[in-house]
């Protein structure tokens, strides 16, 4: 009969000792950690989004310095004018008309002139919908005034919301100045950065499956940052740019809604159309200055049947759903460029999720399993 064996003190001061200091390195590890995501969360979206575009622009950036003898520093900060001219300056205008639209409508709401012109009679005369248009122009135009007054209690939250907006659009467009710069920073270092990428992802998911990790992140954030997200962005600058030049009213909002359309692949036909007959209804253009403004916005909103030949080099395998909801949800959060951070950040999640599904080594097993039995 074997008696048990008494507990050893020495191996369970041993097993304590190790146990409490584990405890303590993991709890100062998570301090650490803590206290530096709380330091570096404000510039968090910012620095995504600079090492998305960083990533999204390397091949052209490698493409310009094999051009100019391999001089990396020189070729990130040619590509970072080019974008800044191309890109921010436009972003700005559009974001800039926006604020001043949102400004003037507040001004007028609160001293009650906020009117909507009266219909002109040719209108009347459209085929099927003329009359219908019509009617409900002539009502909104007779009681808008009327409503504005019965709102005024609850014009002064709207108000404040609307300044609280309109202010943040100066820090919207720093944060793409920001974010180009760094992009251009992190280029110039790609080799280096690249590297770092490789040593990082073969730790965290091992040799084996960290260079296919890798490789499955950098496609699929090039796949979304230039299929989806560049084509839309690209869309709505020029029909933004458009609509300015004809001097449509709320040019930059509407670029702004042309830019979530795009995000969710919905034809621009849904802004242009109305603007075209805008200019057609409104009586202050000639039948010449109509046509050259009809042709342009009909040209700019067709852009993305050009761009994305030339921008989406493979398919997007994320489905549009869950980038639209990435790019609301980061807009809801983080602005607008949380509307660029989200949706490549929730595609590449899904991608990655559903990569980690398919590498199930016990899904292979299953058909083998269930297979019926063949006639022998």
């Amino acid at each position: 009969m074997n008696l048990p064996t008494p507990p050893d003190p020495t191996l369970e001061q041993r097993i304590a000792t190790r146990l409490m200091d584990v405890l303590i390195r993991a709890g100062l590890l998570l301090a650490m950690t803590l206290l530096c995501y709380r330091i570096f969360a404000p510039f968090l979206p910012l620095m995504i989004w600079a090492l998305i575009l960083a990533v999204t622009l390397y091949p052209l950036h490698q493409t310009l310095a094999n051009k100019i003898g391999g001089k990396q520093g020189l070729a990130a900060t040619l590509l970072v004018l080019v974008g800044l001219t191309l890109i921010v300056t436009p972003t700005a205008l559009l974001m800039s008309s926006l604020g001043d639209s949102v400004q003037q409508l507040i001004l007028s709401v609160q001293n009650n002139t906020l009117k909507i012109p009266p219909p002109r009679p040719e209108i009347a005369h459209w085929p099927v919908i003329g009359e219908r248009v019509h009617t409900v122009w002539q009502e909104a135009h007779a009681n808008l005034p009327e409503l504005v007054r019965t709102l005024q209690p609850k014009i002064g939250e709207l108000a404040k919301s609307a300044l609280a907006f309109v202010a943040s659009i100066g820090g919207g467009i720093l944060q793409f100045l920001g974010a180009f710069i760094i992009a251009g920073i992190i280029m110039a270092f790609g080799q280096s950065g690249g590297r770092g990428s490789q040593a990082i992802s073969a730790r965290i998911a091992g040799a084996a499956r960290g260079g296919a990790l890798l490789r499955l992140s950098i496609a699929t954030i090039r796949a979304v940052a230039q299929g989806v997200i560049g084509v839309a962005f690209i869309q709505a600058i020029l029909v933004g740019l458009a609509l300015m030049v004809a001097g449509v009213p709320w040019a930059g909002a509407l670029a702004g809604v042309m830019l979530v359309l795009g995000i969710a692949q919905v034809p621009a036909l849904l802004i242009t159309v109305p603007a075209i007959i805008y200019l057609w209804s409104s009586g202050d253009y000639s039948h010449g200055a109509a046509i050259v403004y009809t042709v342009l916005l009909l040209l700019s909103g067709m852009a993305d049947n050009v761009l994305k030949p030339l921008m989406l080099g493979r398919g997007v395998d994320a489905p549009m759903p869950v980038i639209l909801l990435g790019a609301l949800g980061g807009m809801a959060t983080g602005g607008i460029l949380g509307m660029f951070v989200g949706a490549t950040l929730l595609a590449l999640g899904y991608q990655l999720f559903m990569g980690w599904v398919a590498a199930n080594p016990e899904t292979a097993q299953i058909p083998a399993e269930n297979d019926p039995p063949t006639a022998g």
